[in-house]
């Protein structure tokens, strides 16, 4: 079955080749933007559900130009989204990618010697050759993650790395904010943007959906 991965993210690509994964990528840009009083699982569910949305609609479009990414003409296919977010002790406050420096040592602050989330939603959609949705599913994971007191030199020294830029929460555990972390509890490839084991139990279960429609 061909994997589409709709993910710019390359620590995703990473994690899936990590287990041997074929699959191809496409890049999809969407707004981002929460809406007020919109919950953390609501956020999470609905950006990975329009990822998906403008994966399809992009191959769409690839397909009328004749430059599609994937081979559509036999079999269906997964499409795979993710999203990952950081989220407060409070169960609302979501951590998002920083939009600038103040930003980041805002969310920084509030996760200073304390315990934070980090959810990942992933969905997979099974996609007929004709593009149209056979089956999807979403699962949610979090994971809990705590750090040590920050202090303003750490904050100033990290965000000069340019490493927070792109990651939800604003730091990359498998990065240099690996020295932020006294505990986790839960999966670690959660955190780094893509629980791998839970993905590739979702891939079976779009495989098992596949199986039972040539039934």
């Amino acid at each position: 079955m061909n994997i589409l991965l709709a993910s710019g993210s390359p620590r995703r690509r990473e994690l899936l080749m990590s287990a041997q994964l074929d699959f191809k990528v496409i890049s999809v840009d969407i707004d981002e933007t929460y809406y007020d009083q919109e919950t953390p699982k609501d956020y999470i569910q609905r950006m990975v559900a329009t990822k998906a949305e403008a994966a399809i609609t992009q191959l769409q479009t690839d397909d009328q130009n004749h430059t599609a990414t994937i081979d559509q003409s036999s079999v269906p296919f997964v499409v795979l989204t993710a999203d990952t977010i950081g989220v407060l002790p409070d169960g609302q406050s979501i951590l998002v990618k920083p939009i600038d420096r103040d930003h980041a040592y805002n969310m920084w602050q509030q996760m200073s010697d304390d315990t934070h989330q980090v959810w990942t939603a992933v969905q997979a959609t099974l996609v007929d050759p004709a593009l149209q949705v056979l089956w999807q599913q979403q699962i949610i994971e979090r994971t809990e993650v705590t750090f040590v007191p920050l202090t303003p030199a750490m904050m100033a020294s990290y965000w000069d790395s340019d490493e927070p830029a792109d990651k939800a929460g604003g730091y990359a555990i498998q990065g240099q904010a690996a020295a932020w972390v006294t505990r986790i509890n839960g999966s670690y490839t959660n955190v780094v943007g893509l629980p791998l084991a839970q993905t590739l139990a979702l891939i079976k279960s779009a495989s098992n959906s596949y199986e039972s429609h040539c039934a």
